[in-house]
């Protein structure tokens, strides 16, 4: 298997579970500097997508060094 199909079986492996991830919150609060409570839903989604692209990145390297030995 070259490093591309890797990466593209990693890459369809997150993105079919994402997509089967339903405990999303529909609304996530936060407070803002104590003055009041603000829709934190941008700040979820970029937190979120950022830990998937981490752990993909994350679990295609090992896999790539796995497969090397």
């Amino acid at each position: 298997m070259t490093d591309q199909e890797l990466e593209q079986l990693v890459a369809e492996k997150f993105k079919e579970a994402d997509e089967n991830f339903s405990e999303r919150p529909k609304k996530f609060f936060v407070t803002e500097n104590g003055r009041g409570v603000v829709d934190g839903g941008e700040l979820y989604n970029q937190a979120y997508t950022d830990v998937l692209r981490v752990a993909q990145e994350a679990v295609t390297a090992i896999l790539k060094e796995a497969l090397k030995k």
